[in-house]
């Protein structure tokens, strides 16, 4: 059965990562001769992993990257064959499946491979002694030394090189030292490429590692696009909402299904928390209607399900200040300029004051480590809609509309929306 991943982008937000869970239900439900996998590319918050626990699904798992692998080459032949056989039993099993190497088992543990090489080796030597071949010998005294095995994880172009150097015509395959099958020469006449969708983005740089190697086959998106560039004509569905899991759920509706229960509340989940409770300058009259019907399917109230949903959310004063930046960071470019912006969800700034020193010190740390000119954190109080800005030294806080507080850190009342509000602020104050 084919497979598709469906990933988000790295530091999964809850859009991200419901978005990409509630698509896969659908499409198992559309196409059931393939299979669509939810992942991640990487690591959940502690608040939303709290959040998404209580959702009785399985977390999407992570996956590193998309890389192509031993384990999408390899072969696991059903024949094998005893050390102690008789060559006959090589040459029963070449009758059927023509391999150029087989599997040798001695009692029960694997015990290397014979290769078409080994019997040629044999052979030869054999008709050039006597001119005749007048025993039959047992497996295991005609294979050769066998060398180191490669493991299932290993990448392609890697275990390409080694079999390329190798005498050998091919390998053993282990996953956690035990024999799991072997890759010959013919395994990497084409590299395997992965099939994936994306969700909640659609540039490269945001995306799973290695996705310069994979077959995108789709993107559902409410962000601009820039996009990867694909082989084939792709389903692309992208518009300028509040929530990637509203577009999910319009893809339900137009192919005449309804999220079930469960599926429901996790949309709802990820349209709240992009909507900011339907807050945000983002959002949309399609995220109302969506957020509204997702929850009369799963039966419960808009405001109060998002409400319990951000009493989750950790103080910024109780989390690792870096942690806590990176989770959801975002780089914009501008005039040469690279600016990251980061944004973190609270229920209330009165605490600001006790952690904003060692949050700007952090900041400082990421915007060196990651080469940027200016780094900023925008704080959100998703109850009182109202938000504050730390920044890092740079000449373009002086251009920025918000009062100073203290040092480089502003009010911005009514402020919600870092792509919508925020950002054109930065660029403007970049330009100028």
């Amino acid at each position: 059965m084919e497979t598709i991943y469906i990933t988000g982008h790295k530091n999964p937000d809850l859009d991200s990562i419901c978005s990409a869970y509630g698509y896969a239900v659908l499409l198992n439900l559309q196409n059931p001769d393939k299979k669509y996998i939810p992942v991640r590319c990487g690591h959940l918050t502690d608040s939303a992993r709290s959040i998404l626990s209580e959702l009785d699904i399985d977390i999407p798992e992570y996956k590193r990257d998309v890389y192509p692998r031993v384990k999408d080459v390899m072969l696991t032949p059903d024949y094998r064959i005893d050390a102690d056989e008789p060559l006959t039993a090589v040459a029963a099993v070449y009758e059927q499946n023509s391999p150029s190497a087989i599997p040798v088992f001695d009692n029960g543990e694997f015990y290397g491979l014979i290769t078409v090489d080994d019997i040629t080796d044999w052979t030869m030597r054999e008709l050039s002694r006597d001119n005749k071949i007048t025993t039959i010998p047992k497996v295991r005294d005609i294979m050769t030394k066998q060398e180191p095995g490669i493991d299932v994880e290993d990448l392609f172009d890697d275990a390409k090189a080694i079999l390329q150097n190798s005498s050998k015509r091919g390998l053993a395959v282990y996953e956690n030292d035990k024999y799991a099958g072997y890759v010959t020469r013919r395994c990497f006449l084409k590299v395997p490429r992965s099939n994936v969708i994306l969700v909640d983005h659609n540039e490269s740089r945001q995306s799973i590692r290695g996705i310069e190697t994979a077959n995108i086959v789709g993107i559902i998106d409410h962000h601009r696009l820039d996009a990867i560039k694909t082989e084939q004509p792709i389903f692309i569905y992208a518009e300028p909402l509040g929530s990637t899991c509203t577009l999910v759920y319009q893809q339900f509706i137009r192919n005449n299904r309804t999220p079930d229960p469960v599926t429901a509340k996790v949309l709802l989940t990820g349209l709240i928390s992009d909507t900011l409770i339907l807050k945000s300058p983002t959002t949309t009259g399609d995220d109302a209607v969506a957020a509204h019907v997702l929850a009369s399917i799963c039966r419960v109230d808009v405001e109060e399900y998002g409400l319990s949903m951000f009493s989750r959310l950790e103080g910024l004063k109780d989390r690792d200040p870096k942690n806590a930046i990176t989770s959801d960071f975002k780089i914009y470019s501008e005039k040469g300029i690279k600016v990251g912006i980061g944004q973190c969800e609270v229920t209330t700034l009165n605490d600001l004051m006790d952690y904003a020193n060692e949050y700007s010190s952090a900041l400082e740390d990421v915007r060196a480590e990651k080469g940027l000119e200016w780094s900023v954190l925008m704080v959100t109080d998703v109850v009182h809609e109202h938000s504050a800005l730390i920044c890092t030294p740079f000449r373009g806080n002086r251009n920025l509309p918000y009062q100073l507080i203290k040092g480089n850190i502003y009010d911005m009342p009514n402020v919600m929306s870092r792509k919508k509000q925020l950002l054109p602020e930065i660029i403007h104050a970049v330009d100028e």
